[in-house]
């Protein structure tokens, strides 16, 4: 009897390990599961994905050139949009060839458009001066108007402009062929090639 006693205890223990295994095994694989549910699907882009339905605000403003640039300027085709004063000697005219670089790898025409962030001194000789400098002149839209014209732009951007005593945010968008905003960066994440990757993900060619 007691042989059996303890060869059925053995029996016992053993099933109930196998028990706590498998329960803690499926515990683990349902955890992951809903890691990994709440991480959601990679995004292909290089920059941050912006929230569905961003579109980007309508404007009627006029470039270095006195042309009439509007929101509808950048339907059809992928568009580039950052933030710049023409005077500034450091974060602008690298951000400026950060854009340049995109658009040299690319074959296709995609809309580029710095927004001024300092409208009391950004003036059509200075912006012109700017997009000559950065080699830019043709390529690129650079946005002028008054404080109460470029506000509502800033915004609805969520960009802080220049100020006296603080630096403007230096971040670019990128927009599909249909105006929706679709892709953003800090400035200092920006590259030729993740620009010119997310813009042919845009439709670029």
């Amino acid at each position: 009897m007691r042989p059996r006693w303890i060869a059925l205890l053995v029996a016992g223990a053993a099933l109930a390990f196998a028990a706590v295994v498998l329960a803690a095994t499926r515990a683990h694989h349902e955890a992951n599961d809903l890691r990994g549910s709440a991480s959601g699907p990679a995004s292909h882009f290089n920059g941050a994905l912006l929230p569905a339905g961003l579109r980007v605000p309508n404007f009627n403003l006029k470039d270095q050139d006195g042309r009439e640039v509007s929101s509808r300027t950048l339907l059809g085709r992928p568009a580039v949009i950052t933030f710049l004063y023409s005077h500034c000697h450091d974060t602008c005219p690298i951000t400026a060839q950060q854009v340049k670089g995109a658009l040299d790898d690319l074959r296709g025409p995609v809309t580029a458009i710095a927004i001024s962030v300092d409208p009391a001194h950004d003036t059509p000789g200075s912006a012109r001066r700017f997009l000559a400098k950065v080699g830019m002149t043709g390529r690129m839209h650079f946005l002028l108007g008054t404080r109460q014209q470029l506000a509502p732009l800033w915004r609805a951007f969520a960009i802080r402009p220049q100020l006296p005593h603080e630096e403007h945010q230096a971040r670019l968008v990128l927009a599909d062929a249909r105006g929706m905003q679709r892709v953003g960066y800090p400035a200092q994440q920006a590259t030729p090639e993740r620009l010119a990757h997310d813009l042919r993900a845009l439709g670029a060619s």
